[in-house]
């Protein structure tokens, strides 16, 4: 049984996606720790707040925009390339 050149091609696809998992992995768990030590990035202006006696509504609207700028940008960053 011989091993053609398509077989390594193959295996260098599933290499290359393991990396990109493991650099996630590592970005997230960064991510965590300061989230640990910072706090969560709430109350930015433009996130809305309702109290109401004892029910609190809270929607993240301006940290929402901000998370989705920023992760538009690191995932084009990343996918652009291919």
């Amino acid at each position: 049984m011989t091993r053609g050149p398509g077989i390594i091609k193959g295996m260098t696809g599933i290499g290359r996606t393991l990396i990109l998992l493991g650099a996630l992995t590592i970005l997230v768990g960064v991510a965590l720790l300061l989230w640990g030590r910072l706090g969560p990035p709430s109350r930015l202006p433009g996130d809305i707040v309702l109290r109401r006696g004892p029910v609190t509504f809270y929607f993240p609207f301006a940290t929402s925009i901000v998370l989705s700028v920023v992760l538009t940008l690191l995932l084009n960053l990343f996918l652009r390339r291919r």
